[in-house]
């Protein structure tokens, strides 16, 4: 059976993919940091019928993505991987940390560039497959308060087209992702956001994005824009 790459799929935008994917006839993995979570979206696949395993991962360690991902190469058919995992700090740029702009970085670009990395080979070996990269619309446009944050985003839009371009024609397709804010947990520590009401949920941008898997980008905008 197929299987998919998901991180950060414990809850939000990963787990409604996940999901959706698990429907679709794939077996997933369900990469993240918390292993409770995971737990519980493995538990609801299976209560619907889909198979799903957990990887406990931490993208932003190197040694730790290419340990666990040839682990997994030798006993799944690896088919594809969503990059989804993602944190953001958020407010005048001269009050963001240098604490701050590494967890930024460290997660939204190294992490997508080493687990991109550490799966290529295998789907290359294959002669097919599919990576998806969960970008926002924080990747197509400046946006006050948040500079570090889009400046991670313009990065893995650069990544994406660059990997676009490179791997055209060879059976594996780059998804670049571009959503607006959604109503998950991803704001909860934050006030970034005064009213997550009026954002679509995750599982409608899920859906969304499962409709247009064709495309090389897919923009969802938020529903006031």
């Amino acid at each position: 059976m197929k299987t998919i790459i998901i991180t950060g799929a414990g809850s939000g935008l990963g787990k409604e993919l996940a999901f959706l994917f698990s429907q679709k006839g794939y077996n997933l993995i369900l990469t993240g940091r918390t292993s409770e979570k995971l737990i519980a979206v493995k538990q609801e696949i299976e209560t619907a019928g889909g198979t799903a395993d957990i990887l406990p991962l931490d993208i932003r360690n190197n040694e730790d993505v290419v340990n666990k991902i040839k682990e997994i190469s030798s006993t799944y058919e690896i088919y594809g991987l969503v990059n989804n995992a993602g944190i953001g700090h958020f407010g005048p740029f001269t009050n963001i940390n240098e604490q701050q702009i590494s967890e930024i970085l460290e997660t939204n670009v190294s992490g997508t560039i080493l687990m991109t990395k550490a799966i290529l080979p295998v789907l290359e070996q294959n002669g097919e497959g599919q990576i998806m990269n969960i970008i926002s619309t924080a990747g197509l446009r400046g946006k006050a308060n948040e500079a570090v944050y889009v400046a991670s985003k313009f990065a893995v839009r650069g990544f994406t087209e660059s990997l676009q371009k490179e791997y055209e024609g060879s059976g594996i397709k780059f998804n670049a992702v571009y959503m607006g804010g959604m109503n998950t947990p991803f704001w909860d520590e934050s006030d970034h956001i005064k009213d997550k009401s009026r954002l679509r949920s995750a599982k409608e941008i899920a859906e969304i994005i499962m409709d247009q898997l064709d495309r090389d980008s897919i923009i969802i905008e938020n529903k006031n824009s």
